[in-house]
Formats: structure tokens, sequence, C-alpha cells
């Protein structure tokens, strides 16, 4: 777990230094400076306002105890055993089975099931589903999953934004340049806009998938037993290839399985850790290896 710690803050660190260095490139130090605070401007939107949007955008609705009293009994009681406060209970209304957690500390946390959840698992398996986010709240993953996603779409719109000056330069004539140096310049600037958006989504891509393991981990741990964990995500690995998911790319990470399936070249990009081997690591979990740590 220390090891997943670690390595998630040096690709932060690397995402933040990647969109520093595209602000240099484009306006050199002052560039630089700009980028750095509007890395933070950005972070602090992403701290403040990124729950409200994944459930806005998801159509997630807020239930009460009266309109969901077993799902809010069951959020209550992992709660207890989680040791966080309870988070609010949201709806989806769609048939994928699916959920996810938002929040930027526990004390703001919200966990999200679809309707169609309830329908197609048992409440073991939906135990072991609500124990996962309420891992990713309890490790504030879904603060560290915000600021990411915020810092690489800040650095493909940056990279774009460089894309089209150099393309207005040459337009009007003020990039014609004829010396080896400042052709060599370009296609440096060129490449760094084409390759940084691709490293930015690669790096995110690996934050990503280092927390699933880390909640996966969690959720057994509060759970008391890893394996109702890995029935549900066999059961939903299946049911996202056949029942789609209208779900944005944006909050596409948020989910438990991921809702945008996709395989060979798609899947070197998937937001998640192949199922198949989350589900191995959790079957491989003896009781107390997996409830001591």
């Amino acid at each position: 777990m220390v090891w997943n710690t670690l390595k998630t803050t040096a690709l932060l660190g690397l995402l933040t230094g990647l969109f520093l260095v595209i602000g240099g490139a484009i306006g050199g130090q002052t560039g630089m400076i700009i980028a750095l605070v509007f890395a933070v401007a950005m972070n602090m939107g992403a701290w403040w306002f990124s729950d409200k949007l994944a459930l806005k955008m998801s159509g997630a609705q807020e239930v009460t105890p009266e309109e969901a009293p077993d799902l809010h009994h069951l959020v209550e009681e992992l709660s207890v055993r989680a040791g966080i406060p309870k988070p609010r209970v949201y709806i989806m209304e769609n048939e994928t089975p699916n959920a996810f957690a938002t929040g930027r500390s526990p004390e703001k946390g919200a966990v999200a099931v679809t309707t169609g959840i309830a329908r197609l698992l048992t409440r073991d398996e939906l135990a072991g589903v609500v124990a996962h986010e309420l891992a990713h709240i309890k490790h504030r993953d879904t603060l560290i999953s915000s600021i990411a996603a915020t810092v690489g779409g800040a650095i493909t719109m940056l990279a774009d934004m460089a894309m089209w000056g150099m393309m207005f330069a040459g337009l009007t004539g003020q990039g014609d340049e004829e010396d080896n140096g400042g052709f060599a310049g370009m296609v440096g600037a060129l490449l760094m806009m084409i390759l940084a958006p691709i490293a930015a989504m690669i790096i995110q891509m690996a934050i990503s998938r280092s927390r699933e393991y880390l909640a996966d981990a969690g959720g057994a741990r509060i759970l008391g037993d890893p394996l109702p964990l890995a029935s549900a995500l066999e059961k939903l690995e299946w049911a996202a290839g056949r029942v789609p998911m209208a779900a944005s790319p944006t909050t596409s990470h948020m989910y438990i399985i991921n809702p945008l399936t996709g395989g060979g070249v798609a899947g070197l990009f998937r937001t998640h850790p192949a199922t198949a081997e989350r589900i191995a690591r959790l079957r491989a979990m003896t009781a107390g290896s997996a409830m001591t740590a």
C-alpha cells in the first residue's frame, strides 16, 4: 500500500511537471509561472466542485432513508466498519449495473449506484461494491482522480492552444525563419504538443489503475471478506459488455467497472486495471493478509 501511495504521488508530480513544461515552452519563464498559477486554480476548483459536477453529469439523484432503506442501512453499517462518516446516498436511473463514489473528503463523501445493480447482485455482493466505494472515500481517491483529470485536461487544452498558435503564425508568415535552429525548435514543439496529451492520459490512467487495486483491497478489509467483491466484479464486467451505459469519458474513471468498454488498442488506455486481474488478486487474499493491513 505504501508503494502504491508513493507511486500515485510521483505520478501526480509528473503530471503537474508536464503541465509546467508545456507552459514554459509556450511562454518561457512567464508562461511557466502562469501555468503554475493556472494549475493551482484548477486544483482548487477540482477540490470544491468535482463532486457536484460528477453527480450532475451522471444524473444521480440523492435518496432519503425512507426512499431506499436497505441501501441506506448497508451504507451506514459499512461506514461504521470503515471508520468514516456515512456518505450521502444517490441512485442513478440506469439499467447498467455500476457504482461510483465522489467527494473531496470523508466528511463530504457520496456513494451513487445504478438502479440495475441491485437487480444483478446479491446483498453480499452489493456490500462488496459499497465497501470498495467507501475505501475510495477513505483513501481520498476521489480527490486525487479529480485533480489528475483536471490537470490532464488542462495539458490537452494548452497543447491545442499552442498548436493553433503555431498554425496561425505560419499562416501570417511570422514563423518563416529559415535557420536550422528555428526549424528544429518548431519540430520539437510540434512533437511536444502531440505527445504531451498522450503522456498526460497515460499518467492519468496509471493513477486510476493504482487506486483501483487499493480500493479493492480496502473494500475487502472493510467487509471482512474479499470474495463477495470478486464475485460482484465478475458479474459487473459481464453486464458492462451486454448493457451499454451512456457515461461521459470525463467521469468513466470514477466507476467501479469502466462503463466505456473497448478492446484492442483501446484496451491500452483503459482507466481501470483488467477486471480478471482484480478478481484474481481478491481471490488470492487469505483471511489473515486481507484483514490486517
